[in-house]
């Protein structure tokens, strides 16, 4: 029997992409200022990123990360266990932990390693994590690479959770969601998710990579929004790359779960510490983030601008109150024919298509920044206008 070629199977798999409209391709963008990005010597509106405070390039972030560039150099050198924990690091963890009234935080590069590391390091073979449908890939991996026991239930159906717990009444448990779900915009239910971790004697951990920063009371996030702390939420991701404008991560929570993690956590143990510079400047972003509540306040302006201004031009938008605005269109050549026409028009927006999203939900992704104007989000909809008129006539129905 021939074993498989590995290039025919890469080649069949890219055909049916292609057969399907999936797929995936780079857009190189040589310059950005604001909410302006240069792609092909064009100057576009973006309506894709995630800095959603608009902090990315602020001059205090920039110039932190260039003060401490030239005092620690450009990398991070070691991992935090042998010589690469700096100050600035601890100063990071501090400022973090009491912005979001917790007892401890622990940096990580990425927050892909912060997800695999709580769940790894806390979970195995005879324990189980329920998870909603639609978490972010990184804790669906964190937990076929933990060896634990992966168990689904419908999106936001608390319910849904509480059954898949009954059905695995032995071993550690863990309910593990997305605090703001990063292609809908909407919030999990945290506090029924709460009380259905209590009662079936189950952790509650949320990656709040979406919510830190936009939503809760000064921005600490959709855990501090439901009005839970550590004692029903014991362990949180919060991002630095989103709202916060920088990069890496951090899980927040109780001093005996972070001290757990820091010296058992494999993501932790054993990768190169996140580069003091980058510290740095998540350090700044923490403190402008903290202290300027405009940034939050325009934000949901421009949403409800945005929301108004599409409803009365018949545009649906999903239910969402956070900078994550998406519109489905259905199939992915609708959603790829709306992207194309509305790049024609000056605005940059991301066609979102399966399997990011579940089969016949394929979207436009419109995020939304506090660098954004009105005139930008009025731009937007007379854009989208144009574009839906486009479409119908090119691919038939859009949106």
């Amino acid at each position: 029997m021939m074993r498989p070629s590995l290039h025919a199977r890469i080649a069949q798999a890219r055909s049916e992409r292609d057969d399907r409209r999936r797929r995936r391709q780079r857009l190189t963008v040589t310059r950005r200022e604001g909410v302006r990005v240069m792609v092909n010597d064009r100057w576009l509106i973006g309506f894709c990123s995630n800095d959603y405070l608009g902090l990315s390039q602020h001059f205090s972030v920039v110039g932190a990360l260039q003060d401490e560039a030239a005092r620690s150099g450009a990398g991070g050198v070691s991992s935090h266990l042998v010589c690469g924990h700096l100050a600035v690091h601890e100063a990071l963890e501090r400022e973090l932990a009491d912005w979001l009234q917790v007892p401890a935080a622990l940096v990580f590069s990425s927050g892909w390693l912060g997800n695999l590391a709580v769940v790894q390091s806390l979970l195995g073979e005879d324990d189980v994590c329920v998870q909603d449908r639609l978490n972010h890939a990184s804790l669906i991996d964190a937990a076929r690479l933990s060896g634990c026991k992966l168990r689904r239930y419908p999106h936001n159906d608390v319910q849904g959770a509480l059954r898949q717990l009954r059905a695995q009444p032995e071993g550690a448990a863990m309910i593990a969601t997305d605090g703001v779900f990063s292609m809908d915009g909407d919030v999990a239910p945290l506090r029924d998710l709460a009380l259905a971790a209590h009662v079936q004697n189950a952790m509650l951990y949320v990656d709040d990579a979406h919510g830190i920063g936009v939503v809760g009371p000064d921005g600490r996030g959709s855990v501090a929004g439901a009005r839970l702390t550590t004692q029903q939420v014991p362990l949180q991701l919060a991002t630095l790359g989103k709202a916060l404008g920088s990069f890496g991560a951090a899980v927040v929570g109780t001093a005996d779960l972070i001290a757990h993690l820091s010296e058992t956590a494999r993501p932790y143990l054993y990768t190169t510490a996140l580069p003091a510079a980058q510290a740095a400047a998540s350090l700044a972003a923490v403190k402008l983030a903290r202290r300027e509540h405009w940034r939050r306040e325009k934000l949901q302006e421009l949403i409800l601008r945005l929301r108004g201004g599409a409803l009365r031009h018949g545009f649906t938008l999903l239910d969402s109150d956070t900078p994550i605005q998406p519109l489905v269109c259905g199939t992915a050549a609708h959603a790829l024919a709306m992207a194309d026409t509305l790049r024609d028009d000056g605005i940059l927006a991301a066609a979102i298509r399966p399997p990011t999203v579940p089969e016949n939900t394929a979207r436009l992704r419109l995020t939304l920044s506090a660098l954004h104007t009105p005139d930008d989000i009025d731009a937007l909809i007379n854009a989208l206008c144009r574009a839906r008129d486009e479409t119908r006539r090119r691919v038939g129905t859009a949106p």
